[in-house]
């Protein structure tokens, strides 16, 4: 029963009538101990009734962290419907739950979209409730999947509802890790995704916070409980007042706290510590094969009754010994034969009152209970109070399927323990390196240098040294110090170890000295190109390209530059893995203008990281592809893949890739003319939510340039872009390609000296490139620059150049340049035709500010312009990216099933959104749309 909460029972009950009419929907709840979180969440289940099918898990505060221990309780009755999820889904979930082999390199996006799947799954026929209490204690593998599922959450009619306890930025601090370097490879444009934002994993998500109950709430909860609840004395006169001021309308405390006005003398002790010490005055009633009992239980972190029968047993408490804290209301025993404990702080005094021997041998009994695995062996290590190697190794393959599962934090707490457990003085210190680069990937950075100091201090091996340092760097470069960084990482691969290992770290250094200059970057690439690697180790081709790709771009010699596809054929060949690996050739052919090379190899690892579910990447890759659709002028192309690479970058908290893919929408969103998006985009790309320089910064300010020139506000625009294109930022891609624009801005302004320097660096990288594109954006800027009795060939030489590049975006704003400049030599019958053909491009574009600059010059040459008419595919504009998207792929003949698989959403919702799409297109079939879309 509630007492009061009409606030909370009106947001319960929207939440499930939203499920009930086919909208998902999630709800957080927050409060401190025992203020009666749980209690809504049970509300929740009796409000949903029979209509709905109710899954439940609670996170328990155990020592232990067992991947996915939590996400298993909690899909336990949906693992009949696996079969329904698209392969690489399946085998995530199959995995993390123990029903098959961990896949190599799990991804810990791909186990939160198999989860979604999966809640879609069990909503397929009835609404589904799914309840999670004490959130805050869920391992961290299960909370990272199930906020993925949560935000993902459309139109599959699963209401979500989340108990979480105040944790004033304690448990729930900190953000998932991803990847390492790796996965932030691609030609220099940044590195690692930094874990850990400065907001917990549960911001974002729908919150209700609950207060204490309102005084006749608490008043009328007191005198109905006041018979049942309490024994001695009646609680009258100032106790009685006492009491309800000091609970300030917390439920338990009104419930649970002592009953006279002697015991209620509290000693300045914290509520939720007096409150757990009324419950070790409850346990300490029992009698002692009872509270053995509870700790065993206490301890076994599923509540599995079997499973603490067995080892209480074994402890000399029968199963007899259960009925005195049955009979005492603290603890319950449900149809599916779990324990559940009253109250979680109660689970928490049980621990905490035990003495230390006793909550070894608990746990030694459970180890024994169980059968072999790795919930038996987590409880066998924790019961050890000496080195025990088979123990250790036990434990080390432990570990290694954590990682396997992607549940890194969990391998860190296992290796950690592993090394305790090893009697070796070297076995221990490896142990402690894979702890730390386990703690990396996690993105526990304080918990990862900790552990390197801790191994460091036990070895004088230059491997192992080296390997620490890694740990240091990358922690050092997802704090935003990226001089550090490369200059560890740089020193480590100096020193005597293996060429594919400093290979490896070098690509590491390579990121962080792209944050640090140009000098720091052609020193590490001068570095990898020397290393003596053979021909079978899988990082030697992409150890060959990449400084043939990058230091001429840089102005330095350097080999012949393979093909692409000749290197990434020998990278398979080599056995590099694929496409984490190839990623780096997406980012390298863009540094020195092979966009087209970009295009087609970014789209092929794409749709190969789709396939095999290798997700966590696809941000990188959408990243490169997006900036090469841009390139080639597929303005709305770009979009569509940039708005999926930034939700997938903010479902795993890959601020690295959350900046790059937001500054590059904003520059779209400037070419389109969406004023207010791009400054929304650009300020959240410049914020990314982490004390490191924003990754997506050159990007950003880019963007803003262009709309500032757009606009025609060219001094506002040349401020920026000088600062971009002269400062630490200048060689990097979106800093290369600005220069153009710096030019038409200064010369607008009438100083056209300010460019000359970036001018000469444009011109040398445009002759490395050896593009026609390239050498016509230099003949473009050639022509505003001067001398004027120059600028009509270069205008023409330009335009010539421009044609069979596939960049319409560009030649139109070189035909409109050249235009603008016939205008003001009086030639006027010349400009007509050049201007009315970039008109034509920008409107089929939607770039709406360069549409309107050419409809103004075009009307200055006395020739009335045409009408505004609606940007390139008609209807289609009216389309949202996502909707867009789904509605090609159906043109294409793909089922919602197979849409859904593609974009790792739930069939219903791609059916949620074509039914969106289709009245906005005027159209009613698959067969329309694909008519629509030419297929």
């Amino acid at each position: 029963m509630l007492y009061g909460r009409e606030r909370e029972r009106a947001a319960v009950d929207a939440l499930l009538d939203g499920a009930r009419g086919g909208r998902s929907g999630v709800l957080l709840l927050r409060g401190e101990p025992g203020i009666g979180k749980t209690a809504v969440l049970e509300y929740a289940v009796a409000a949903a009734g029979e209509g709905f099918r109710v899954v439940r898990a609670t996170g328990v505060e155990y020592e232990a962290e067992l991947p996915f221990a939590g996400l298993s309780l909690l899909l336990s009755s949906g693992l009949d419907r696996l079969d329904a999820l698209p392969g690489p889904q399946r085998r995530s979930l199959e995995g993390a739950f123990g029903l098959g082999e961990p896949a190599g390199g799990a991804d810990r996006l791909l186990a939160g979209l198999a989860t979604l799947g999966l809640l879609a799954e069990l909503a397929s026929e009835q609404p589904l409730l799914c309840v999670v209490d004490d959130v805050q204690w869920l391992d961290r593998s299960s909370l990272d999947a199930l906020l993925i599922a949560a935000r993902r959450l459309q139109a599959e009619g699963v209401a979500l509802l989340l108990a979480a306890r105040d944790t004033g930025g304690g448990e729930d601090a900190g953000g998932p890790g991803v990847g390492g370097f790796g996965a932030g490879a691609g030609g220099g444009h940044g590195g690692p995704a930094r874990p850990g934002a400065a907001v917990g994993p549960l911001a974002g998500l729908p919150e209700l916070r609950l207060a204490g109950l309102a005084e006749p709430d608490a008043v009328r909860l007191l005198d109905d409980r006041s018979g049942a609840a309490r024994t001695g004395p009646a609680l009258t006169g100032p106790a009685r007042r006492r009491l309800l001021a000091e609970a300030a309308g917390n439920p338990l405390a009104l419930v649970e706290l002592p009953s006279t006005e002697a015991d209620l003398a509290s000693g300045g002790l914290a509520l939720t510590s007096r409150l757990r010490i009324a419950f070790h005055g409850q346990v300490t009633g029992l009698p002692p094969a009872t509270q053995t009992l509870l700790l065993v239980a206490a301890a076994e972190e599923n509540g599995e009754l079997d499973v603490v029968l067995a080892a209480a047993t074994a402890l000399g408490a029968g199963a007899d010994a259960l009925e005195p804290a049955e009979r005492a209301g603290l603890v319950a025993v449900g149809a599916d034969r779990r324990f559940a404990f009253r109250h979680p702080l109660l689970r928490a005094a049980v621990l905490q009152r035990a003495p230390l021997q006793q909550r070894l041998a608990a746990h030694r009994a459970l180890g024994e209970a169980l059968e072999e695995g790795d919930r038996r062996t987590w409880h066998l290590a924790l019961a050890a109070t000496g080195p025990d190697a088979g123990l250790a190794d036990a434990l080390e393959r432990t570990a290694a399927r954590a990682e396997a599962r992607g549940a890194h934090g969990g391998a860190a707490a296992a290796y950690e323990r592993a090394a305790g457990l090893t009697p070796d003085r070297d076995g221990a210190t490896r142990r402690l390196v894979l702890a730390a680069e386990a703690a990396t990937e996690e993105g526990k950075l304080e918990l990862a240098e900790a552990l390197a100091d801790r191994a460091g201090a036990r070895t004088d091996s230059v491997f192992a040294h080296a390997l620490l340092d890694q740990v240091r760097a990358v922690a050092q470069f997802w704090r935003g110090a990226y001089p550090a960084a490369y200059r560890l990482l740089l020193d480590a691969a100096a020193t005597d170890i293996e060429p594919a290992h400093a290979a490896r770290m070098l690509l590491q250094a390579f990121h962080a000295a792209w944050y640090v200059g140009e000098e720091p970057v052609a020193t590490v690439l001068d570095r990898l190109a020397a290393l003596p690697l053979g021909a079978e180790e899988p990082l030697a081709p992409l150890a060959r390209h990449l400084p043939a790709a990058v230091l001429p771009a840089l102005g330095r010699p350097a080999g012949p530059l393979p093909d692409v596809r000749a290197t990434v054929a020998a990278a398979r060949q080599a056995g590099a893995e694929s496409p984490v690996d190839l990623v780096q050739l997406c980012g390298a052919t863009l540094v020195l203008g092979r966009d087209h090379e970009t295009l087609e190899l970014a789209a092929e690892l794409t749709a190969e990281a789709r396939a095999k579910g290798t997700v966590g990447v696809l941000p990188t890759l959408q990243f490169f592809l997006a900036e090469a659709e841009l390139f080639h002028g597929r303005h709305r192309d770009a979009e569509v893949t940039a708005t999926e690479g930034l939700a997938l970058a903010r479902d795993t908290g890959q601020a690295q890739w959350t900046s790059q893919l937001a500054s590059l929408l904003a520059c779209s969103a400037a070419l389109s003319g969406a004023d207010e998006r791009c400054a929304e985009l650009a300020a959240a790309a410049l914020v990314p939510g982490s004390a490191a320089p924003a990754a997506g910064e050159p990007w950003a300010h880019w963007a803003l340039a262009l709309l500032d020139l757009g606009r025609g506000r060219a001094a506002a625009s040349a401020d920026r872009l000088h600062a971009l294109t002269t400062g630490p930022y200048r060689h990097h891609v979106g800093a290369t390609r600005a220069v153009p624009d710096l030019v038409e801005a200064v010369v607008r302004l009438g100083e056209p000296e300010r460019a000359a320097e970036p001018y000469e660096r444009f011109a040398r990288w445009a002759a490395a490139a050896g593009t026609p594109w390239a050498e016509a954006l230099r003949l473009r800027c050639q022509a505003l620059l001067g001398p004027d009795e120059l600028a009509e060939a270069a205008y023409r030489a330009a335009l010539d150049l421009h044609e069979g590049t596939h960049r319409p975006f560009e030649r139109a704003r070189t035909a409109l340049l050249y235009g603008e400049w016939l205008r003001r030599e009086r030639r006027r019958t010349d400009a007509r035709p050049h201007l009315g053909a970039a008109l034509e491009v920008f409107e089929r574009l939607g770039a709406e500010p360069w549409a309107d600059r050419a409809r103004t010059e075009l009307t200055a040459t006395g020739t009335a312009a045409p009408a505004p008419v609606a940007a390139a595919e008609g209807a289609l504009t009216v389309l949202t990216p996502q909707e867009l998207q789904i509605a090609r792929l159906a043109a294409r003949g793909l089922t919602n099933r197979d849409i859904a698989a593609q974009l790792f959403l739930s069939p219903r919702t791609v059916g949620h959104h074509l039914y969106k799409a289709y009245p906005k297109l005027g159209i009613a079939s698959r067969t329309e749309l694909a008519a629509l879309f030419r297929v």
